[in-house]
């Protein structure tokens, strides 16, 4: 028989609604920031391409050294709100700060401007994510309940993103200012996020509770090479983020040659391409449900690599989609939209079980310097799947300016078939992971036994809804 992990916090439905409602404010910057505001400044505001991408960069720079520190710093809070809490609210402050002071610039903005704002709005990000997502890990030590944690928190993100999305649409449609399409879009998402993230937060903090069942021992001594080096030392973690680095680079990858390939690929035009963003980013919100009940059924890592195999077998029929195949291509979206679902939902919930077997060998948590590391992971895949992306179609002969067959086909082999062969080998890392339901129970049975985790308070005195 499987054996399941003693439910030691059963978080009711509102509690974790709380706790996933600010993801949608926190995802709804993401596409304008990196989709509309590159092109706002560098040709809206006429700061030139090199210039702004020089600074974005650097921005970028910054921001992956402050999530170690912010890592390490929310595992050391001792606060009557717990640990995470206080850095998520102070976060929202500084990164609101942030993003208002980048949509709304002065007339000719420098690049000092720009990116003194970018700094900014990267820190509250910062403080804002690594403590979150690591709070997720510790709201619950039950197997299939944190997968649902993380399903609730990754919906509620993908609807963020879906409402950003079509904001400047809706806006650019009825908008009658020469010029300002881009800042007028900017500055109605900016406002939305901000004004859904300080309800959200506000249910957050009143309903989730903060005393969590995976508390770690208070830290008596920062030793941060002890700490690095427990967590190479750490080989499922070590394996799930390798996992986690090559599917990256398998999402990465066709995501930067998207719009390359709907243009030269499938010849679809701007119309045709919103349907496509659309239909995908709506089946993985749709599909989360989905995913949640075969992790029950089948573990959480084999329902991860099931997503990624669907994902490549609809990946791989791509090269025999003829220019004009609208219909055929919908049906990709709709597949792998729905993989995306588990992509984006299963991959958090077993990190919080690798940070389970952390805990057993060292008597602490430490699961913000664990998520710290995994969104470096994340960036990591991202850069590289843009280098490799965008150098792979020039190298292999695509030139935008003067396409021909050959470019073109390279461009749809590198689009399509390499992520397949990559999400193959990331299937075939994960396929047996070491912890699965019934050893992640004996885990958490031994971490109860030894007493290393501070007993749950009750939900009323935890900061509970009433």
């Amino acid at each position: 028989m499987t054996m399941s992990a003693p439910r030691y916090s059963s978080l009711k439905t509102r509690q974790v609604l709380a706790y996933a409602a600010p993801a949608f404010a926190f995802a709804m910057p993401t596409l304008p920031v990196y989709i509309y505001l590159p092109s706002f400044y560098a040709d809206t505001l006429g700061l030139g391409l090199a210039a702004t991408g020089a600074i974005m960069l650097v921005a970028r720079g910054f921001d992956a050294l402050t999530d170690p520190i912010a890592g390490l710093l929310s595992d050391r809070t001792n606060s009557r709100y717990g640990p995470r809490k206080p850095w998520i609210v102070v976060g929202a402050i500084v990164a609101a700060i942030g993003l208002l002071l980048v949509v709304n610039p002065p007339d000719n903005p420098g690049g000092g401007y720009l990116l003194a704002s970018m700094i900014l709005l990267y820190t509250g990000w910062t403080a804002i994510m690594v403590p979150y997502t690591a709070w997720a890990a510790e709201l619950s030590t039950d197997y299939d309940e944190r997968a649902r944690i993380t399903l609730y928190r990754e919906a509620f993100g993908l609807v963020g993103i879906l409402i950003a999305a079509l904001i400047p649409v809706a806006l650019s449609s009825v908008s009658d200012e020469a010029g300002s399409g881009d800042g007028v879009g900017l500055q109605a998402v900016a406002a939305a996020a901000i004004a859904a993230g300080a309800l959200a937060i506000w249910v957050m903090v009143r309903g989730t509770p903060h005393h969590s069942v995976a508390q770690s021992t208070p830290i008596i001594r920062f030793d941060l090479l002890t700490k690095l080096r427990r967590l190479g030392a750490n080989k499922p973690f070590l394996r799930l983020g390798a996992g986690w680095f090559i599917n990256g680079l398998a999402n990465g990858i066709p995501a930067v040659l998207f719009l390359l390939y709907l243009d030269y690929g499938l010849g679809a035009d701007e119309t045709i391409r919103g349907m496509f963003i659309l239909v995908y980013f709506l089946c993985a919100v749709l599909s989360m449900p989905l995913w949640g009940r075969m992790s029950a059924r089948i573990g959480k890592h084999r329902a991860w690599c099931l997503a990624m195999i669907f994902a490549s077998l609809a990946f791989v029929t791509v090269p025999l989609i003829p220019t004009g195949g609208f219909t055929a291509f919908f049906v990709v979206c709709i597949i792998t939209g729905a993989a995306l679902g588990a992509d984006l939902s299963l991959p958090p919930a077993l990190q919080a079980d690798v940070i389970d077997y952390h805990r057993l060998r060292s008597a602490t948590g430490d699961a913000g310097l664990f998520f710290a590391a995994w969104n470096l992971i994340t960036k990591f895949a991202l850069a590289f799947a843009a280098g490799i992306g965008l150098y792979g179609v020039e190298v292999l002969g695509f030139d935008p300016k003067a396409p021909d067959e050959t470019g073109r086909q390279a461009l749809i082999v590198l689009y399509a078939l390499v992520p397949v062969g990559l999400k193959v080998c990331a299937t075939m890392l994960l396929w047996n992971f070491p912890i699965g339901r019934s050893r992640q129970a004996a885990i958490v049975r031994r971490i109860r036994r030894r007493g290393t985790e501070a007993p749950i308070k009750s939900q009323r005195s935890s900061g509970a809804m009433p």
